[in-house]
């Protein structure tokens, strides 16, 4: 079933050949902002409006240091703070439409990048990634609900 792998070989086969991509994934985009920045603007997007305590945690970051991050998005436009309707003492951060706009700008620019490097692939490799999709996506399924929850 696995080629000849155990199951606990396979995972880690898949693991590195997955972490090794995600790593030079992340070295090919725009690095015009942090990591954790563009990660906060992602975790906005996904996530909606948060409070900075709550983005600091999802960000592995101090309350300071997110506070600090926020006030540059904030004066870059990329994000405002706003009010909470129900709680009048606690202010949300949210995408503006540029924020909004740069999350996009950056997600297609890694796709554009990996469809680059398909397209060097062989249809039978290309035929195994299109089988392997719904795995992939219940992995990325996964790796959000582990990370939400590690985070509370």
């Amino acid at each position: 079933m696995f080629s000849g792998m155990s199951r606990r070989g396979a995972s880690a086969a898949i693991g590195a050949a997955l972490y090794g991509l995600a790593t030079r994934a992340a070295r090919r985009l725009p690095r015009d902002m942090s990591l954790t920045s563009a990660a906060t603007l992602a975790t906005l997007a996904r996530t909606g409006p948060r409070r900075i305590t709550d983005l600091a945690a999802a960000e592995g970051v101090t309350q300071p240091a997110m506070t600090a991050l926020v006030r540059v998005l904030e004066e870059s436009g990329l994000v405002e703070r706003r009010g909470d309707a129900s709680d009048k003492r606690v202010t949300r951060v949210c995408l503006t439409e540029a924020g909004a706009s740069y999350v996009r700008m950056r997600r297609q620019a890694g796709v554009d990048a990996f469809e680059r490097l398909i397209g060097g692939l062989t249809h039978d490799e290309v035929d195994a990634l299109v089988a392997a999709l719904p795995a992939l996506k219940h992995l990325e399924e996964l790796e959000t609900r582990d990370r939400d929850g590690s985070k509370r």
